[in-house]
């Protein structure tokens, strides 16, 4: 590994660690940032809570004066309604005019109930002083007073200044007439005064109050705006943007009944009842509290409270501004404090940090210099000890360049050591070689495990023998080198596999003799057990087995009846049914067999298999009752194969069955006796691969295979 590999390799991880502080400082200032606009938020909310309970308290306070004040007013014409005197008067008062005929002036109770009136108006403050009469000496309508109608609503007698009836009094009247007092609304007089009163049933005495019993309706009437509307003033307010003022709900738009601070009259100004709209929320929320938009579109904190006595809302409003410019202007302040207290944390972690590093890249300057030499002197240990290897050693980086060779690597594409380094896999051993190398290495990048494969390489002489060669690819995982790199080794394996392939061969023939010995000794069942060997090699390869176990089901398919030699010839040729006995026999043969072959070295488990082909999957076989997986996967496999191979093939006693009825067969048996798994991967190479076809001459009384001779 070269000095600049080391340095880039410490500064990538240099980099790392300088994106992750620089990153963890970010996350620190953002944090610091979110925290202190959330505690300003927050003392923000606190203090208009604050302000919710000032306003509230105001509030609370000016809606009860005008109740009070409302409640007053209404008993004021209620003490008239319940006076006895009053009632007898007027009962008298009506008969007399209604009935008799008479004028008021000619009734002496008309005089006496004028008197109690104009006492009562002066007292209650139902009375307004009377105008100086314009010329022709016409009288101008009074203003407020108290007056009484018959049961009809006609005015009989009045205070001095009473004003004249109109419709919004009358549909008051029309509300009294179901026996209850009722409120005369707000409403513009007859000079624009802002006038109000109530209206209250006058019942015959001793009378039960019902509303038959009315005999008529005692009215008052007076302005308000020297007596309601200054209730609306809160004593010591020193807010300057402070306001209370009424409202009341007309249909779809708000009114405003009494004087705005922006000099609006009482009674004149109307707005469409909108959310944002602060005596709009009033009218749907008294009692909450909110940053709405008052009357002229200034932003404001409002809250407000129902009346009792009448149909209207008290609105108290302070302006958003004056409200919070005290606030906001010491939050502004703490903010701009802990922010800048943040970046002045933040700038000191960074020069101190830039200060420990640049001490820090010294030392490792130094430190890497020496670690440089040592690399140094180990790369040249390396390479000595490499080169005194028969096998061919290489690293590919992650480019799959050459960064290391040893001497046999260089030897076999006939270039120097250093010329190799830095060149690609490609163009050092040509595509077709470099190409199953490159994507080994990639493979190994991904999870970083070691991976092996043998190739075959063929030769390119006259009298050239074909070469194999294993190939060994293991990460480089030191934490001085890049983790991408893939320390290959590539053995010639030739002898080894070519010595392999001979004593494979040798093995197959040895087991063809076998087998057409057997045969010879029991023509009944020839070639059963090739044909079993051909059915298990192609239930495992359906099953997507490995080379192993396929070789496996191969070669103790054909040798699971090696034991027959042992049975003797008149049992293997008897052509009427076995007895019991003799089945015993047939059936011990297969563990014959497995005792013949259990000191033959197959390199493979095939004495086991055979041992274990009388076992069922449910428990219920022979010799030692395994269940399940217990079973050995090969041994699983044949005993499929042995069944099917027997059910279609003809015997001495009984004709062969079809493919369908052998299939029925061990589908009834499956998790019984098989593995439903090796079932079905039988049937669908039978449906699906052309076995049926392939294996037609099963049920065919013959001594060959197609397409072989006799062994």
């Amino acid at each position: 590994m070269s000095d600049n590999q080391l340095d880039g390799t410490e500064k990538k991880s240099t980099y790392k660690v300088l994106s992750f502080g620089v990153l963890l400082l970010m996350a620190v200032v953002i944090a610091g940032i979110w925290g202190t606009f959330k505690f300003v938020e927050e003392q923000r909310s606190r203090d208009l809570r604050n302000w919710e309970v000032r306003l509230g308290i105001v509030a609370d306070s000016r809606a009860a004066s005008v109740d009070d004040w409302l409640r007053k007013q209404e008993q004021a014409i209620g003490t008239l309604a319940n006076n006895a005197s009053l009632q007898v008067y007027l009962t008298q008062l009506v008969i007399e005019t209604a009935e008799n005929g008479n004028s008021i002036a000619e009734v002496p109770e008309a005089g006496y109930l004028i008197n109690l009136l104009n006492n009562q108006a002066i007292i209650s403050g139902f009375w307004e002083p009377e105008e100086p009469q314009i010329r022709a000496n016409v009288a101008r309508p009074g203003r407020a007073g108290i007056g009484l109608t018959d049961a009809t609503g006609k005015l009989l007698v009045s205070s001095g200044n009473m004003p004249p009836m109109n419709p919004t009094i009358r549909a008051a009247m029309a509300k009294a007439g179901d026996g209850e007092p009722a409120l005369i609304d707000l409403y513009e007089g007859i000079n624009g005064d802002p006038t109000m009163g109530f209206v209250w049933p006058i019942f015959a005495v001793q009378d039960e109050g019902s509303p038959k019993d009315i005999i008529g309706y005692v009215v008052g009437l007076r302005t308000v705006e020297t007596s309601l509307f200054p209730l609306l003033f809160q004593p010591g307010d020193t807010l300057q943007t402070a306001e209370n003022y009424l409202v009341r709900k007309d249909a779809k738009l708000v009114q405003y009944i009494s004087p705005l601070a922006d000099g609006t009259l009482a009674l004149a100004r109307k707005l469409s009842a909108q959310d944002d709209l602060a005596a709009a929320f009033v009218i749907e929320n008294p009692g909450s509290f909110e940053l709405a938009s008052n009357y002229l579109g200034s932003k404001v904190l409002v809250t407000g409270r129902a009346l009792t006595a009448a149909p209207w809302f008290l609105v108290r409003t302070v302006s958003e501004q004056e409200a919070l410019a005290e606030t906001d202007q010491r939050l502004s302040t703490m903010l701009g404090i802990f922010i800048l207290l943040i970046f002045a944390v933040a700038g000191t972690v960074v020069a101190v940090w830039r200060h420990g590093t640049s001490i820090r890249a010294a030392e490792l300057a130094v430190r890497y210099k020496g670690m440089a030499e040592q690399l140094r002197e180990r790369s040249e240990f390396l390479k000595i000890v490499t080169d005194q290897q028969p096998t061919s050693i290489a690293v590919f980086d992650a480019e799959d360049k050459y960064t290391f060779a040893n001497s046999v690597a260089a030897e076999d594409v006939e270039i120097s050591q250093d010329e190799m380094i830095g060149k690609k896999a490609a163009s050092v051993l040509g595509p077709e070689q470099a190409r199953e190398i490159i994507e080994m290495t990639n493979l190994v990048r991904q999870d970083y495990e070691p991976r092996s494969s043998i190739s075959r390489m063929k030769a390119t002489g006259e009298n050239a023998a074909d070469r194999v060669v294993k190939s060994d690819f293991v990460p480089l995982r030191s934490a001085r080198v890049n983790s991408k790199e893939v320390l290959t080794v590539f053995q010639d394996i030739s002898d080894v596999v070519i010595a392999q392939e001979r004593r494979e061969s040798v093995l197959r023939a040895l087991v063809s003799t076998l087998v057409a010995f057997v045969d010879r000794r029991d023509p009944y069942s020839a070639d059963q057990s090739r044909r079993v060997a051909k059915v298990a090699v192609a239930i495992a390869e359906e099953m997507g087995a490995s080379e192993e176990l396929v070789r496996t089901v191969d070669i103790a398919g054909n040798l699971m009846n090696i034991g027959k030699i042992l049975v003797p010839p008149e049992i293997l040729t008897k052509t009427k049914n076995l007895t019991k006995k003799e089945m015993e026999i047939i059936r011990n043969s297969l563990v014959a067999s497995a005792d013949l072959l259990d000191e033959v070295d197959f390199d493979l488990p095939v004495a086991g298999t055979l041992r274990q082909l009388q076992e069922n999957f449910d428990g219920s076989g022979q010799p030692n009752g395994l269940v399940g997986t217990e079973i050995s996967e090969p041994a699983r496999i044949i005993a499929v194969a042995n069944a099917f191979v027997g059910m279609v093939s003809p015997r001495a006693y009984r004709s062969a069955l079809s493919f369908s009825a052998a299939v029925k067969n061990l589908l009834e048996d499956a998790d019984i006796r098989f593995d439903r798994r090796m079932v079905s991967a039988l049937i669908n190479y039978l449906e699906n691969r052309g076995g049926r076809e392939n294996w037609k001459y099963f049920s065919e009384n013959v001594e060959e295979e197609p397409g072989e001779g006799a062994s």
